[in-house]
C-alpha cells in the first residue's frame, strides 16, 4: 500500500511517468488528458458519463458489466449495434 503524495487541488503533470500509480477515491472531473498512455490500465467503478474520446486506440480492450445507454461509436448507438449483432448471430 502506498501513502498519498498528491494533495487536493489543481495540478499539472507534464512529461512524467506515473507507471504503477494507484488512484483511489479520486475526482478527475473536467480533467483533460492529451497524449496519455493508459496501456494495460485497469478501471473499476468509474463514471465516464458525458466523457468524449477522440483518436483512441482500443485494440484488445475488454468492457464488461457496463451501462451503454446513449453511448455512440462513430455516431452509432451501441444498443443498436448489439441488437443487430444478436439478430444476425442469434
Amino acid at each position: 500500500m502506498m501513502d498519498p503524495t498528491i494533495e487536493s487541488g489543481k495540478h499539472l503533470a507534464e512529461h512524467v511517468a506515473l507507471t504503477g500509480t494507484r488512484f483511489h477515491d479520486v475526482c478527475l472531473g473536467e480533467a483533460e488528458f492529451e497524449d496519455v498512455n493508459l496501456g494495460r490500465a485497469k478501471f473499476d467503478n468509474v463514471n465516464l458519463s458525458g466523457a468524449h474520446f477522440t483518436n483512441i486506440n482500443m485494440t484488445d480492450v475488454e468492457i464488461t458489466n457496463v451501462n451503454t445507454s446513449g453511448m455512440r461509436i462513430e455516431g452509432i448507438l451501441i444498443e443498436d449495434l448489439l441488437q443487430a449483432y444478436k439478430q444476425q448471430n442469434g
